[in-house]
Formats: C-alpha cells, structure tokens, sequence
C-alpha cells in the first residue's frame, strides 16, 4: 500500500494511503488546528490536493481521474446554467473555505452567487471514499448556505436553514431554484461515455 510521509510537529509521520476503484487517496488524521496548518503549509503549491480540517479531525484527499471527470462536468454545466440564465456569480473551484481554528474545507467546486462573498454559497463534492452527510458538519461550522453531493450516480442537495441543513429537493438559492435536476443528473452520467454530447444535450434542455 503507498505511503505518505508528513512531518507534523517535529515529528515525521507515515501514514497509508486507502485506495478505492477510483484511486483517489485518501488520509484521515487526528490533529490539532496547528497540525493543520503544517500541512497545509507543507501542500502549498500541491495542485489537485484537497484538504479539510473539523473537530479535530483533518482530512487530506488526492482526487483520482474519475473523481475529477466528475466535478469537471458538474461544474462546467452548473456553469453553463447561470450563464444562459444570465445570473451574476463568482466560479471559486477549490478555494479554501475558512475559519481559523475551527474549519476549512475545499470543495471540488464552488460558486458566489448574486454577489463576491468571502465564504460562497454553494459548494459541490463529488463522494467516492466516504459517505456526504457525515461531511456537513465542516460545512455548517463554515456558514456555507447550500452543498452538494454528487455520489454513486445520485446528487443529493442540503440547505442550511435555522443552523441545521435540511435535504431538499431543488436548489434553494437565488436563479439555481428552476434547475431541473433530473436533466442535469442525466448529462452528468452521459458525459462519463462522451462529454461533448453530455453537454451539447444539457443545452438543448435549458434553452428549450
């Protein structure tokens, strides 16, 4: 199994690597808030590393190829949408959602919507190695107003509302409410055979 060697703390830590059929890796380690930053300090430049810090507990993701197809074209035809639709947003990608000593998160994608916010206001995960919903609480600790989870074919959408995030059935921020999911569910599998036709379908569907 391969191995990850971090220095943590003056300390050298090896650590396995769990691999999945979509080879994404996959570390979760039990630290403290300064760990975190180490590590983040010690992936600086890391292109494609996704690191997430809750509670205690941080997360370090090394997405494989199927995990990154599928955020790519999640994103470019969530994209797609707010353009046709003409609605302002902020395309923020994997930045690094904050707040100091307490959370950070790196969603696959990510947007602003109607206005630049520090914290945006939807964040999309693609879920390969561990379940979504046991992922929210970073995200709650974040103020982030909706998530995604795209996961075993399925996409699955929470919205924070009265500090807890409730399962729901359309998007409830403003312009993404008239997304018609089951189209958009259906381009995303599409696009795992031809991704052009995925997306020159999903474009018939919303100017149609």
């Amino acid at each position: 199994m391969p191995q990850l060697r971090l220095r943590i703390a003056g300390a050298q830590s090896t650590m396995p690597l769990l691999l999945n059929r979509t080879t994404d890796q996959r570390i979760v380690y039990h630290g403290t808030w300064e760990q975190f930053q180490l590590i983040q300090k010690g992936f600086d430049g890391s292109p494609g590393v996704r690191l997430f810090y809750y509670d205690g507990t941080i997360e370090i993701l090394m997405p494989g190829q199927d995990h990154e197809s599928f955020a790519r074209i999640i994103g470019y035809l969530v994209t797609t949408f707010l353009v046709e639709q003409g609605i302002f947003f902020k395309p923020t990608g994997a930045m690094t959602q904050e707040k100091s000593g307490v959370a950070s998160a790196q969603a696959d994608e990510s947007y602003c919507i109607g206005s630049i916010k520090p914290i945006p206001d939807l964040s999309i995960e693609v879920v390969f190695t561990s379940g979504g919903i046991s992922k929210l609480e970073r995200y709650k600790a974040l103020g982030v107003p909706e998530v995604w989870f795209w996961e075993d074919g399925l996409l699955q959408l929470y919205h924070l509302r009265d500090g807890s995030y409730q399962s729901i059935e359309c998007s409830q921020l403003p312009g993404l409410s008239t997304l018609d999911l089951d189209v958009l569910r259906r381009c995303i599998l599409m696009a795992e055979t031809d991704a052009g036709e995925a997306i020159r379908a999903f474009r018939r569907e919303i100017e149609g």
